[in-house]
């Protein structure tokens, strides 16, 4: 049973890695489509990159509910995602990375800890 516990959490880190990519993409294609071609968002190949890595994240995410409980499986996916974004969108897109920002990660790091305690 530890076999699939600890499976489940790499299902887990996985799908928030994706989410996070996913996010990324859904950025880039914001900057690439503007706002008079929304029309042909089904056509831009970032859009649909980040659909594919959020659908990759829920199954990923299916997987690890299948031994996990969601209380604590759910604020480690969100946590990797709001602490893994702030930094790539600051290394990728040049965002405003301020110590306010990464005491707020530490913070949810923290509050994620204390979720995941049994």
């Amino acid at each position: 049973m530890d076999y699939l516990i600890h499976k489940a959490w790499i299902y887990v880190v996985l799908a928030g890695l994706n989410s996070t990519i996913g996010n990324l993409l859904l950025k880039k294609s914001s900057n690439v489509i503007g706002v008079t071609i929304w029309n042909f968002i089904p056509f831009n190949i970032w859009f649909m990159s980040g659909l594919m890595f959020y659908g990759l994240n829920v199954i990923l995410f299916t997987k690890a509910l299948k031994t996990l409980e969601v209380a604590a499986a759910y604020p480690v996916l969100a946590g990797i995602s709001f602490s893994l974004l702030p930094v790539a969108s600051f290394i990728l897109f040049n965002e405003r990375l301020t110590s306010i920002r990464y005491i707020g990660i530490v913070v949810v790091l923290f509050g994620i800890y204390l979720l995941t305690k049994e």
